[in-house]
């Protein structure tokens, strides 16, 4: 075996590692024989010049092996997930995890927390009074066959290795790399035992990918690794030049999610759900996709399993009426300077505004402020006037309040002439 330096030199310069290799820096990482400073390097030197599709196989491989896999085979539904490479304000799986469900299907979701600019959905989760994110394996799949939904975090049994491994990208900005991006997404879907997968993949400034062709490459990669697997997987591209729906942060997210499976979301937020929703039952064989999951919100089916997730989880929605729930203390309105259009937003310097409001993680161990968040009066294309409001942040601390305030002037830009939205859809 070749020391660890020689590894990463041999990453430093772009040159392909063996399976043997790479199996031992992540086996050597999760096993503690890797400190986070000679990781780090590693994950660099990935960053900085790629993997082969050969490595990425590997490197994926490697991640699963790392812990157990989980067989869902004899449950009477399809066994679905979707997965997201991350967006500021995206709060789809909250949404549609209960709403898969109530379509007869089974959804084991493992979710992620924040990573680098991205709102992480087990932080969202945590900010429901009692859910438990740390679920036992045996309590996850208990909770899969009876209510046929459950959204947890990683265990130390499935992918230690990218347990570990993504919490020290979120910190060392090493998070926008394919072949680490697909290491890491489809490594956990691969060991839940899924039979289908929708994938999400954002493009534009808010995202890890900016541009199409380099989500359609992304998403390739996820199709393939996938497949080998045996896999069926739908790739879907979204846009995230702007956030999506009215608000990015964690509680504030949750109560959106609340309306939307109430009939109340707001349009963009909707047809982003309903458009991978249908991409889902479509891989499970049932007809009718999106009318069977407006109806499902409509009869207030979708409600109730996310009802029934929380509750086997441990939490309780009565608090989503009670108006002392983190209740943020401090509160700024940022207004328009100037009449006009909304023609454009800087979104991952919202979302780093989130980050900084205490809504994300600057160093690893960083505590969560839950009642963080930002919400949006306006988006691309609104009209606006000279002292209208655009956006309110809000957060439990004021010197993190004047912080978010400075980070979010003049990251949305108005101009004389009406502007064109941005589809939503992209291919």
């Amino acid at each position: 075996m070749v020391s660890l330096e020689t590894i990463v030199h041999q990453k430093q310069s772009g040159g392909i590692l063996s399976n043997t290799n790479i199996q031992y820096i992540v086996n050597g990482y999760t096993s503690g024989v890797i400190s986070d400073d000679e990781m780090t390097a590693w994950l660099n030197a990935v960053f900085q010049n790629g993997m082969s599709h050969e490595e990425t196989l590997d490197y994926t491989r490697a991640m699963v092996n790392s812990g157990v896999t989980l067989d869902f085979s004899h449950l009477p539904g399809y066994v679905l997930d979707k997965h997201s490479t991350g967006g500021v304000g995206d709060k789809v799986s909250l949404v549609l995890g209960p709403l898969l469900a109530s379509c007869r299907c089974y959804v084991p979701m493992l979710a992620g927390r924040g990573l680098g600019h991205t709102g992480g959905t087990i932080d969202k989760l945590e900010s429901i009074p009692g859910y438990k994110t740390a679920l036992s394996l045996t309590e996850f799949q208990k909770v899969v066959e009876t209510v046929g939904v459950s959204i947890m975090e990683q265990t130390k049994e499935i992918c230690p290795a990218d347990r570990k491994i993504y919490a020290l990208r979120d910190v060392t900005n090493t998070v926008a790399s394919n072949s680490l991006i697909c290491g890491s997404i489809m490594s956990k879907k691969i060991a839940e035992g899924v039979q289908g997968l929708v994938l999400d993949i954002k493009v534009g400034n808010g995202a890890f990918m900016k541009s199409l062709e380099q989500a359609k490459n992304l998403g390739i990669l996820l199709k393939e690794v996938g497949e080998l697997y045996g896999l069926k997987v739908s790739t879907c591209f979204t846009d995230m030049n702007q956030p999506l729906g009215q608000t990015a942060g964690l509680w504030c997210e949750v109560l959106e999610s609340v309306e939307c499976l109430k009939g109340n979301g707001p349009s963009d937020l909707m047809e982003v759900v309903y458009h991978l929703g249908s991409k889902a039952l479509e891989i499970a064989g049932i007809e009718n996709s999106k009318e069977t999951l407006k109806s499902n919100i409509k009869n207030g089916r979708a409600f109730e399993k996310l009802h029934e997730m929380v509750f086997a989880h441990g939490g309780n929605l009565d608090g989503l009426n009670n108006p002392r729930l983190h209740k943020p203390k401090f509160r700024k309105e940022i207004f328009a300077k100037e009449d006009g259009f909304i023609g454009k937003m800087d979104t991952l310097q919202l979302g780093q505004a989130v980050v900084q409001l205490g809504g994300g993680r600057i160093q690893k161990n960083d505590k969560i402020d839950y009642s963080t968040g930002i919400r949006f009066h306006k988006k691309i294309g609104d009209s606006v006037n000279k002292g209208e409001p655009l956006m309110e942040i809000f957060c439990s601390d004021s010197e993190r309040l004047k912080m978010g305030s400075k980070k979010v002037k003049g990251i949305i830009q108005i101009r004389g002439g009406k502007t064109i939205n941005y589809p939503l859809i992209l291919a």
